[in-house]
C-alpha cells in the first residue's frame, strides 16, 4: 500500500482493504476517513462497513465521507476539516487513488484563510 504523508496528523493512501487495518493500526494511525463511495471500484471493492469493522477491532475510528469525483466542494472541504480537527490522529484518508483525499485536505485548508 502505497501511503503519502500529507501533514504531521494527516496521510492519504489508495483503497483501503479490510486486512490492512491492522497493519495501519500497528503503524500508529488511530483514524481512517473513507472518501470512497461504496461500489465505485466494482464488485471486488470491500464495502465501508468492512473497514469500519476492522477498525473497531484494532480499538481505531473509522469515518465515511464518501466523494464522488469532480463533485467536492466547500461543504465537503468544510466536513473534512471537521473530522481532521475532530478525529483521534494520525489519521489515514483513502480514496481510488488518494488523490481525491489530498484535494479534499487542500481545499479545508483553504477554507481556513
Amino acid at each position: 500500500m502505497s501511503i503519502k504523508t500529507i501533514s504531521p496528523t494527516l496521510s492519504v493512501s489508495p483503497q483501503i482493504l479490510p486486512q490492512n487495518v491492522a497493519a495501519l493500526a500497528s503503524a500508529g494511525f488511530r483514524s481512517i476517513i473513507c472518501n470512497l463511495p461504496d461500489g465505485e471500484c466494482g464488485s471486488g471493492q470491500p464495502g465501508f462497513d468492512q473497514i469500519a469493522m476492522a477498525a473497531r477491532a484494532t480499538g481505531m475510528q473509522a469515518v465515511y465521507l464518501p466523494i464522488v469525483p469532480g463533485q467536492a466542494g466547500p461543504t465537503e472541504a468544510a466536513a473534512f476539516r471537521d473530522l481532521i480537527n475532530s478525529l483521534p490522529t494520525p489519521i489515514i484518508a483513502f480514496c481510488r487513488s488518494g488523490n481525491r483525499s489530498a484535494s479534499l485536505w487542500a481545499m479545508s485548508q483553504a477554507l481556513r484563510v
